[in-house]
């Protein structure tokens, strides 16, 4: 594998029962970039997803992570080699505060158990970071505030805090910004393109504009196989994707 590409899968296949959800996927995510990967409802892109941290076994198909064999792995194996999903280790404590949350997501980049029984100062000795990392994703002035309490865009940035705390060297986002305001949508961009600038993030994405404006590039799923791949230009004028999104209906 060339040195610059940290992600790699070779023949992805996934059926049920007689269904290629996935058929063959070859793909190369280059390290520090942005990847999008992109397609109509029914693509596969997140079925591709499942596969990448096997929270879904594939039927057939390699996938490697910095030179490594990680087919088969345990999902926590794979977010400890640096691969991490957000929803993996972002669901959210409603009653807990932003900084309570993003704590406990820094008791599992130790390794060890939760301490929720621990004298209060042994927890305190990880505000420091934790204040860090929630200032970085801009929930300074929520850092007391109840994750039930958050507006949408402010929960999904304390996701991506909490995602941080393992120090992921490869993010897997799926649908950041889903939902969201216009508003949310540019917080929520900038502070993907923030975090990105010392790691990989490979994003599953409908909106097409921050598709665009985030990506170094992209790849388009549909009926389970690349489409095309390219910048947002060479996949924008592409025939095979202009007739899968005007067959569709939408991104």
């Amino acid at each position: 594998m060339a040195d610059d590409v940290i992600l790699e899968t070779e023949d992805l296949t996934k059926e049920f029962r007689g269904f290629l959800a996935v058929k063959g996927v070859r793909l190369r995510v280059r390290r520090g970039a942005i990847h999008a990967l992109i397609g109509p409802n029914g693509a596969g892109k997140t079925t591709f997803f499942n596969l990448l941290t096997h929270f879904l076994a594939p039927t057939r198909g390699r996938i490697r992570f910095k030179g490594r064999e990680i087919t088969g792995s345990h999902p926590a194996d794979i977010a400890r080699l640096g691969l991490v999903r957000s929803f993996q280790i972002s669901a959210v404590f409603p009653h807990l505060s932003v900084l309570e949350n993003v704590r406990v997501a820094l008791q599992r980049k130790r390794g060890t158990s939760f301490d929720f029984w621990r004298p209060q100062r042994v927890l305190d000795e990880l505000n420091a970071r934790a204040l860090e990392l929630i200032d970085a994703v801009g929930l300074a002035p929520f850092a007391r505030t109840l994750a039930v309490e958050l507006p949408y865009g402010r929960k999904r940035a304390l996701e991506i805090a909490t995602t941080l705390a393992l120090d992921p060297e490869m993010m897997l986002l799926d649908e950041p910004t889903a939902g969201m305001a216009h508003e949310d949508v540019e917080r929520i961009s900038a502070l993907i393109k923030r975090v990105a600038a010392n790691r990989t993030v490979l994003m599953v994405e409908h909106n097409l504009s921050v598709v665009e404006n985030l990506s170094d590039t992209i790849t388009v799923l549909a009926r389970g196989e690349i489409l095309a791949e390219g910048d947002y230009r060479t996949v924008a004028r592409s025939p095979e994707v202009i007739q899968a999104y005007m067959g569709s209906g939408h991104a």
